[in-house]
């Protein structure tokens, strides 16, 4: 970094980072600096707060960036550790809770798909699962794709057998469902295979997804080639087919790579102030998958520094793989690696996590091959964001906007007759759709009448736009938007001018789209406070940008009105009864098979399930006998 002088702006700011400096301590900590509007503006670890405080008083080393941050900053918040380990920890916690503003922030961090094999039954469950790991199991994964983890899922289902129901729809069969018609199932439930045999399927399942598929595929031939000697064809050929399930996902995912059997491969790609992480997952020989991340960076910012903030970030809530391979040293890597084998501990000890650089060999041919991908996605992300300026501009121009939109807003509902009612929010901007701030607004006015268009429209803008106004008064940070668009025409358009005067927002931008005869894509009619409705030409990339806006809002109210919909459809009457836990409810559906079944059960036998008394039985009875 080169030596520049303290902006004349920052004096007063140093004089404050000074003062924090002779109160902070010699020890490990995190720091953290504020701006005049509370906002975060910098999260950082240090070895010493006291020494590493001061520096940033002093001005030396300081990059015109970091003069900048610290020209901006008006208060200091410190918090010791016992360790620099710990503070790398906490310091990447803090970065991203808070997404500081010079900081290196790790964007678009969704969980990932695992696959969980239940232990907490008599009859393990195989399915879907992400977040904490909170059930007794064993997990696998991270799948970078739910895409791939239904595939492993569905082979898994024709391969092993395994249930995939729910322990409530287990108890309650009488006889196997669909899923054991469809050979995907081995039907425990209603005992056509035993648990023992079951517990030897679950442990089959186990040791695929742990990379041992060539003996698994070895038994399973054996067992085939036995069931042909004696003659039981029908069994050859279901073996044969769970053998060819297993075989076909093992040579897709598999791996030809020695000392791969659990490792993340990292791949970072910088150019032009912008910078592209590719990861790919391998776990048990398999090629699990990989994503493509672009954190927010500086110009300034150095690959080292980049890669080793994109880590620490990353692996923050992340289960943690014994190997980690990389192309670039991230910056401190030997304290990296202490704090993830400290994260990574587990109950018979300490679990060593290294960070890798490979020079040679297969191994370098799979950091080589991430490499790739994170040029190739860059190279795209870039050649869009040009290409999207572009088109953001001829927004700006038609809708007569004082500058380049950065965050557009897009409204629609969705209902049937009124009921199951659901507004839907989609953001976007420059970098395209932004899903992780896409929100659902549960229409509950009562006063509305079933399917008001017009007023649902009212009700979601004023909640939406209500806690912003509330936000900016208090004084907290937000996201406004730089242009609204409304599904609809005048009538919607009217309203939603409406709550935003109403509210004292009157300087965002609100367009109506409205489809055009017969819906007919391409002959949508533009509506604007004070001007005549108008049309954009046929062939305007424009028009393509703003019609992929008011589809993907269509799609999302849609989604969102289905789920609620059929949530509705679901839900069962018992309920409704007071009275009725989670554990009567059990008893209640075992006894009598259905809902239906207890509507049409007497006293005399809703008495008889087991922790039903005499005053709920005749609760019940009375519930199902409503006028």
């Amino acid at each position: 970094m080169t030596e520049e002088p303290l902006p004349a702006d920052s004096l007063k700011a140093a004089d404050l980072i000074r003062d924090e400096a002779r109160r902070a301590p010699d020890k490990p900590g995190v720091y953290r600096m504020y701006g005049e509007d509370g906002a975060c503006l910098y999260v950082g670890k240090a070895r010493s707060l006291k020494k590493r405080i001061l520096q940033y008083a002093q001005g030396r080393f300081h990059t015109q960036r970091i003069g900048l941050m610290v020209s901006l900053t008006r208060s200091m918040e410190l918090v010791v550790t016992a360790s620099e380990t710990e503070a790398l920890l906490l310091e990447s916690n803090f970065i991203k809770k808070l997404k500081p503003r010079f900081n290196v922030v790790l964007r678009d961090d969704k969980s990932f798909a695992e696959l969980m094999i239940r232990r907490d039954h008599r009859a393990p469950q195989v399915r879907k699962h992400r977040g904490a790991h909170t059930l007794k199991g064993d997990y696998f994964g991270p799948f970078a794709s739910t895409w791939a983890v239904n595939r492993t899922l569905t082979t898994l289902q024709k391969a092993f057998l395994l249930r995939s129901c729910s322990d409530s729809v287990y108890e309650t069969r009488t006889r196997p469902c669909m899923l054991h018609q469809i050979k995907r199932c081995s039907a425990p439930c209603t005992g056509l295979i035993s648990l023992e045999d079951y517990g030897q399927l679950v442990d089959e399942a186990e040791a695929f997804l742990r990379g041992r598929s060539r003996a698994v595929i070895g038994r399973l031939s054996k067992e085939m080639q036995a069931a042909s000697d004696a003659m039981d064809f029908e069994q050859a050929a279901r073996v044969r087919d769970r053998i060819r399930a297993l075989s076909a996902i093992a040579m897709e995912n598999s791996v030809s790579a020695e000392g791969v059997a659990e490792a993340d491969v990292f791949a970072l790609h910088s150019d032009g102030g912008q910078a592209c992480v590719q990861v790919f997952f391998y776990r048990g020989g398999q090629n699990w998958g990989g994503r493509a991340y672009f954190p927010r960076v500086d110009r300034a910012d150095t690959d080292p520094e980049i890669l080793a903030a994109f880590l620490g970030q990353f692996y923050e809530d992340k289960p943690l793989p014994r190997q980690i391979l990389a192309n670039v040293r991230p910056h401190e890597k030997e304290l990296l690696e202490e704090a993830f084998s400290m994260k990574a501990k587990t109950v018979d000890g300490r679990r060593v996590v290294t960070i890798e650089l490979p020079q040679r060999g297969p191994r370098r041919a799979l950091v080589d091959h991430a490499l790739t991908n994170a040029r190739e996605a860059l190279g795209r992300r870039m050649a869009e964001s040009s290409a999207q300026g572009k088109i953001l501009d001829e927004v700006c121009e038609a809708f007569g906007l004082e500058a380049r939109p950065e965050r557009i807003e897009v409204y629609d509902n969705s209902h049937i007759q009124g009921t199951n009612a659901v507004g839907g929010m989609i953001v976007a901007g420059p970098e395209g759709f932004r899903k992780t701030q896409y929100r659902k607004f549960n229409i509950r006015g009562d006063e509305l009448t079933p399917g008001d268009d017009y007023g649902m429209m009212r009700e979601v803008l004023r909640r939406r736009f209500g806690r912003l106004a509330k936000e900016e008064e208090a004084g907290e940070e937000v996201e406004r938007p730089d242009l609204v668009l409304i599904d609809g025409g005048a009538g919607q358009l009217a309203e939603a001018v409406a709550v935003m005067a109403e509210l004292g927002l009157h300087d965002i931008p609100v367009v109506g789209v409205a489809k055009g005869p017969d819906r007919d894509a391409g002959l949508e009619r533009f509506f604007i406070p004070g001007k005549p409705p108008f049309m954009l030409p046929l062939k305007s990339p424009a028009l393509y940008y703003l019609q992929r806006l008011r589809d993907e809002a269509h799609r999302f109210a849609i989604g969102a009105h289905r789920t609620r919909r059929s949530m509705d459809i679901k839900k069962n009457p018992l309920d409704e009864i007071e009275g009725v836990g989670p554990g009567r409810k059990k008893a209640l559906l075992h006894a009598f098979g259905s809902a239906k079944g207890v509507g049409r059960a007497s006293v005399v036998d809703l008495v008889k399930v087991e922790g039903i008394n005499q005053a709920l039985a005749e609760r019940i009875h009375a519930f199902f006998r409503k006028a």
